[in-house]
């Protein structure tokens, strides 16, 4: 593409859950002539290394609470708006989707308040990778008909008028953000009686080399997952569907060990053809 005579524009791009060959087509347009690249953690590294000029200026902005390693919002907000304003194209690169559970209302105020011309570019969201890879379609006839989205990243988040509608439903049910919380949301479902034909999938690294898949009922949860610590990020699936991967399943369970979503506090996200690079943490 050609860059000559840019216009500052910011570029408000879905990475994939982690598979760099799920990025979309229009993504690899806007990182082939982006000037600057505002990466969270949750992106394959192999999608800088491919699709981003190898002169772009790679700002890591991600987001690892656990580990109080994470950029503030605001922080993310004034970047893209001093690049932009440098005439520099940016990509603001999340993993997954763009607008699922992401902080992107904020930046999208942040851009039209300082007149910022945007573009959001959609992404394969976290759900619908784990569930392709896993085998488990997230809706069929007879398992169910609707799907939620949720977040259970601290107990407060849902009242238990919402938890008695949660383990009545007969929707599938994706959470995110939320396995560090899984024995608790386990428990919530059993005190009001969910379905015994309720399954749960916990789904590790989805659609990376090291993904993982683990099933259990919710009455053998304690026997078979409790005592578990599940690698981030993890994504969990609950409905009668989840009986479908025994069935469905393509991709086997990874052998070996280890993270494909490195540590924001180390260099080992940056892919080393990457000359221009930062952390702002």
């Amino acid at each position: 593409m050609n860059t000559r005579n840019k216009t500052p524009k910011v570029y408000l791009i879905g990475a994939g859950p982690g598979d760099p060959e799920l990025i979309t087509l229009k993504a690899i347009r806007a990182l082939a002539i982006a000037d600057v690249i505002l990466c969270d953690r949750l992106v394959s590294p192999d999608i800088l290394t491919q699709y981003a000029r190898s002169d772009a200026e790679v700002v890591y902005v991600g987001k690892e609470c656990s580990k109080k390693a994470s950029t503030p919002q605001s922080s993310i907000n004034d970047l893209m708006v001093e690049y932009a304003v440098q005439n520099k194209r940016v990509a603001r690169l999340k993993g997954g989707d763009v607008s699922i559970f992401s902080n992107i209302l904020d930046e999208l105020q942040a851009l039209k308040d300082n007149l910022i011309p945007y573009e959001i570019i959609p992404g394969i969201t976290a759900a619908s990778g784990a569930a392709a890879y896993a085998g488990i379609p997230l809706t069929a006839r007879g398992y169910a008909t609707s799907v939620r989205f949720l977040t259970y990243y601290k107990t407060e988040v849902l009242s238990d008028d919402v938890w008695r509608a949660l383990a009545a439903t007969e929707d599938t049910l994706v959470f995110y953000m939320s396995v560090s919380n899984l024995g608790f949301l386990v428990k919530k479902f059993k005190s009001f009686q969910v379905d015994a034909e309720s399954k749960m999938a916990i789904i590790e690294q989805a659609t990376t080399p090291f993904q993982k898949v683990y099933t259990t009922s919710f009455e053998d949860f304690e026997n078979t997952l409790g005592t578990r610590e599940f690698v981030s990020p993890s994504l969990i699936i609950i409905g009668k569907i989840v009986q479908l991967y025994e069935r469905f399943s393509w991709l086997p369970n990874a052998h070996r060990e280890g993270l494909y979503f490195k540590s924001i506090t180390n260099g080992s996200l940056l892919p080393e053809s990457q000359k221009f690079f930062k952390y702002v943490v």
